[in-house]
């Protein structure tokens, strides 16, 4: 088990342990988990226990561990290629038995991003167990074919279920007596930035001719390909600029036109730089089983960075930010470029106010210290109310 030198997983501190179990990268998209455990690390020791990853010449699985500059101690198991899968969920269980057993405490909360962790570390006792429904995971391409029994047993196991959108709340509530809705919400200082950048363009920005037109995200079968080329042949004078990492999808399926960049994924940190140099947004969501129960992070995003946006119509979208005009909503070609055209030529005075209006009261930090107030409700063993659709309505 290789260590980290601050502080390791042999810390000596009265915390409890909260152990999380994401089928995410700590290091992949900043989002809801990072957002999150990061600001769980002021009260609780955090375990980030990530999917294993696979080498040839890994002889012994072993476990590499390092603190995160937030404070997170993030595990990510290392296996020799060819396992079957009983041997993989062997191997995890007794990497996270090991590091458990150096953190000389039990685990106070057990935090589930993916049902399928309870293969292997289904044994493990927590005073409370959190189910954070972000995702309708079994409708993902390549979705393992155990996820919706497996997440019927995790339903049945968890203390409390959060819910990353109203979609996804209004399914699970009819499962678990203590599911709650918490939209993302928006680090608005961050993304805020981008109103206010006076430096220079990222390099790979800097010389693309204007208006630019913007997305950021993992590229997947949530994204309609076809739209987003058929927008980009629409209006060959605007530049459409995409980040983030291909994953899932032959990358020689997307669309490529002069007016379409693909720039790859990029940090955390300098989202707000390259935001700052676009003239809108648009989320080209497809309209299938994968993107059925989304409630994208990126939509409050874009707007504390003071950008208008259009999305194609996601039931969260449109049902959270459609009314009142803070998203534009277009479902086909000649709607998302009506809508852009709209948005691109709009005064923004009066919707910025709206916009921020609506954001003042959503973060991140409310959402954790309501989760936790949820969170210590479920350690009393004292049951709640079913509740209603109407709240928490946002975070």
């Amino acid at each position: 088990m290789q260590h980290d030198h601050a502080g390791g997983p042999a810390s000596t501190s009265a915390l409890p342990v909260l152990l999380c179990l994401s089928h995410l990268r700590w290091d992949f998209v900043f989002q809801r988990p990072q957002h999150l455990m990061s600001r769980a690390t002021a009260t609780h020791r955090v375990i980030y226990f990530e999917e294993p990853i696979t080498a040839a010449a890994a002889a012994e699985p072993r476990l590499d561990v390092r603190r995160s500059p937030e404070g997170v101690l993030v595990a990510t198991p290392v296996l020799r290629e060819g396992l079957d899968a009983a041997s993989v969920d062997a191997a995890q269980r007794d990497l996270l038995d090991g590091l458990l057993a150096t953190m000389a405490a039990s685990v106070a909360i057990a935090w589930f991003y993916t049902p399928l962790a309870l293969d292997y570390a289904g044994h493990v006792r927590a005073d409370v167990t959190v189910f954070d429904s972000m995702d309708e995971l079994s409708l993902f391409r390549d979705a393992s074919p155990r996820l919706v029994l497996a997440e019927r047993r995790l339903l049945k196991r968890a203390d409390v279920v959060f819910c990353g959108g109203p979609s996804l709340f209004e399914a699970k509530r009819r499962m678990h007596g203590n599911a709650h809705l918490f939209p993302s919400s928006v680090d608005a200082a961050h993304f805020g930035k981008a109103r206010n950048h006076h430096g220079a363009s990222p390099a790979d920005q800097a010389a693309l001719p204007e208006p630019r037109i913007g997305f950021f995200g993992v590229i997947d079968e949530r994204l309609d390909p076809e739209l987003l080329g058929a927008v980009a042949a629409a209006r060959t004078d605007w530049q459409f600029v995409i980040l983030g990492p291909v994953v899932k999808i032959d990358p020689a399926s997307l669309p490529r036109a002069n007016n379409l960049h693909w720039l790859g994924m990029k940090s955390y940190a300098e989202l707000p730089a390259y935001l700052a140099g676009w003239d809108a947004g648009l989320m080209p969501f497809a309209i299938n089983d994968a993107t059925r129960f989304i409630s994208p992070t990126k939509t409050p995003e874009f707007l504390a960075a003071g950008l208008p946006v259009v999305s194609t119509p996601i039931a969260d979208v449109v049902s959270e930010w459609g009314k009142g005009g803070l998203v534009k909503i277009a479902a086909d070609t000649e709607a998302v470029v009506a809508a852009l055209a709209d948005a691109l030529n709009r005064p923004r005075a009066a919707w910025l106010a709206q916009v921020d209006r609506r954001l003042s009261w959503m973060s991140w930090d409310v959402t954790w210290d309501r989760m936790l107030a949820l969170i210590a409700d479920a350690a009393t063993g004292v049951p709640l109310p079913i509740p209603s659709i109407e709240g928490p309505t946002h975070a």
